[in-house]
C-alpha cells in the first residue's frame, strides 16, 4: 500500500522492511479529487502529504486577490506549508489538488513518535528538505533573472510531460505571469 512511499525513502537511506513495518501505522493513504482542498487559509496544516500519483499545488492570495502558485508537487514529492505544520499554526496557504491525487500523510501527531522510533527518518527528510530548499531558491532566482518566456522554456525543457498536465493559468502562477502571456508564448512556437 505503501510502496512507493518505500521506494522514495529507499533512495535516501536505508529502510528495512522491518522499519516499514514500524513506519506504517502512522502513515495514512487516500485520495483526493481535482480541484479538492488539503488545506485552506486560516486552517492548521495537520499532515506532510507525499504524492503517490497525480499532482498538488501549494499557493496564497494575493494583495490583488490572484492566486500565486508557490509549489507543486507531483509523484514522489512532498508538499506541506512547512511553518503552520511544525508550529501547529494558522496558514495563509491553501494545497489544492490539480488532478485527482493518491496521498500518503503523516499527521503531526505522529512525527516526534517516528523521529524517536527510527531516528534515520530524520536524515530522509533533511535531504528532502534540502532537495526542496534548493529548488525554491533557484526558482527565486529564476524569476528574477530571466524573462517570462525566457523562464517557460527553461520550465518547459525540464519537465515537458508537466506543462501538458496542469491548468494553464496554475503554470502561469508559478512561472509569474497571467495566463494570457502564457498562451502567447505558447503560440509563438
Amino acid at each position: 500500500m505503501y510502496s512507493a512511499l518505500y521506494n522514495h525513502i529507499n533512495r535516501f537511506i536505508d529502510l528495512s522492511t522491518g522499519e516499514q513495518e514500524i513506519l506504517a501505522p502512522m502513515l495514512k493513504s487516500f485520495s483526493v479529487k481535482k480541484k479538492a482542498f488539503l488545506l485552506t487559509e486560516g486552517q492548521t496544516c495537520r499532515a506532510n502529504y507525499f504524492v503517490a500519483k497525480g499532482c498538488l499545488r501549494l499557493y496564497f492570495i494575493d494583495i490583488k486577490g490572484a492566486e500565486q502558485t508557490t509549489q507543486f508537487a507531483i509523484e514522489n514529492w512532498w508538499i506541506t506549508d512547512l511553518t503552520s505544520f511544525l508550529f501547529q499554526q494558522q496558514t495563509e496557504f491553501y494545497i489544492q489538488a490539480a488532478e485527482t491525487t493518491e496521498v500518503i500523510a503523516i499527521e503531526h501527531h505522529h512525527y516526534d513518535e517516528m523521529f524517536h522510533k527510527l531516528p534515520k527518518l530524520e536524515r530522509y527528510f533533511r535531504l528532502i528538505l534540502q532537495k526542496n530548499h534548493q529548488a525554491s531558491q533557484r526558482r527565486i532566482k529564476f524569476l528574477y533573472s530571466q524573462t517570462a518566456e525566457e523562464r517557460f522554456r527553461h520550465f518547459n525543457s525540464l519537465f515537458p510531460e508537466f506543462v501538458q498536465r496542469v491548468p494553464q493559468y496554475m503554470l502561469a502562477s508559478y512561472l509569474g505571469f497571467t495566463p494570457e502571456f502564457l498562451s502567447k508564448i505558447r503560440a509563438k512556437k
